[in-house]
């Protein structure tokens, strides 16, 4: 009926007592740390649903990752291009120019020293920058040729997120930047380093001329082996230097031959010439020769600069990482290809190894022969 009070149940609590006693319980809370818990939990139950928080599921927590990937996608997204453009996100090709230039560098050491760690630093710059640089090149050649490839579609320049101008900037400021570096090495090395801008440039036209476009990113990616060791001692030694050099642009046509055929399809059907198309189904026969090369040249280059040991051991090692990658690789599975691809890091750092180890051993051998003399 209008106007009567509708009746509780005796012993229900009214809204206003509910609220009074909630209010107690989280003034005690606020006293005694472990009344807490159970007081926000009666809050949560009486306090009106519409600013009641909603139960949010936890989700999967995501690892900490500090890949050069994650660093890109994590940077503000005016740069993220620009990086992508200098393929910062994929830093196996930037470790593939690196290495030549520490093998250098290492063999150029005194005998029982480590490598110049200063010396290092700058060519890991210079590393980066060139091989920013590089890629910022190829993409300007390119963008026409990588919209019509699925793998490059993708990159800034052929998906319009940079224009050619804008690249054209960025490259100024990278080779601004690698002559920075280069200046800080002497007069030799200025001109050898400088020599090497013409292979830069002109690289990415060579696979729309030869089917041997890989021979010659070996001979602008291994000029590092020549500057390294110019960097240490002033000039370069040739007898020591230019089998390394040969090494290095061996073991770049057995890398970039299986790069190249991930995008072997896409190639045939745009023009484009690479020894992946070359070689067909005897890649595996003549990277096998150019293995055996590459070893050849590194013994050669170790025995004219007095190796030991363990840099040997360090080049079994590598043969026997390349005759595994070899002997395992699909060339009709890109995943595969890529996988063998980025796998040639870890033959440089084997090698780079064992030429720090081998040359720290020299001095325990010096010793050796002295002390006889001496006691004559």
């Amino acid at each position: 009926m209008r106007g009567t009070a509708r009746q509780r149940p005796a012993g229900s609590p009214s809204a206003g007592g509910k609220m009074a006693a909630l209010l107690w319980r989280l003034g005690r809370a606020w006293c005694s740390p472990r009344a807490a818990r159970p007081a926000l939990a009666a809050a949560a139950a009486v306090w009106p649903p519409p600013f009641r928080p909603a139960a949010v599921p936890p989700g999967p927590r995501r690892p900490l990752s500090f890949s050069a990937a994650e660093l890109v996608r994590a940077a503000p997204g005016r740069l993220r291009p620009y990086l992508r453009l200098m393929r910062l996100h994929q830093p196996a090709g930037t470790w593939l120019l690196y290495l030549p230039c520490a093998w250098s560098i290492g063999l150029a050491a005194e005998p029982g020293c480590p490598p110049d760690w200063q010396t290092l630093a700058l060519f890991g710059a210079g590393a980066v920058l060139m091989r920013g640089a590089g890629c910022t090149i190829n993409d300007m050649w390119d963008r026409d040729y990588d919209k019509k490839v699925a793998r490059t579609a993708s990159r800034p320049l052929a998906a319009g997120e940079i224009s050619t101008f804008q690249s054209f900037i960025f490259l100024g400021g990278q080779l601004s930047l690698a002559l920075c570096v280069l200046l800080c090495l002497n007069y030799y090395s200025i001109v050898l380093g400088a020599a090497s801008l013409s292979l830069v440039v002109s690289y990415p036209l060579m696979k729309r001329i030869t089917y041997w476009p890989q021979l010659v990113l070996g001979l602008t990616f291994n000029w590092g082996a020549l500057l390294g060791w110019s960097a240490i001692q002033g000039s370069c030694d040739w007898s020591v230097c230019l089998p390394l050099y040969l090494a290095g642009v061996m073991w770049t046509l057995v890398y970039d031959t299986i790069y190249a055929h991930q995008d072997k399809r896409d190639d045939i059907l745009i023009g484009v010439k690479s020894t992946a198309l070359q070689f067909k189904e005897d890649t595996k026969r003549w990277l096998s020769g150019f293995s055996m090369a590459m070893l050849v040249g590194l013994c050669v280059a170790g025995m004219n600069c007095n190796q030991t040991f363990p840099y040997y051991s360090a080049v079994a090692a590598v043969g026997a990482h390349l005759a595994h990658q070899i002997y395992t690789l699909d060339i009709d599975k890109p995943e595969d290809c890529w996988k063998k691809f980025a796998s040639n890091r870890t033959v440089g750092v084997l090698l780079f190894v064992g030429i720090v180890l081998g040359n720290l051993c020299k001095r325990q051998e010096s010793k050796t022969v002295q002390e006889p003399l001496e006691s004559r």
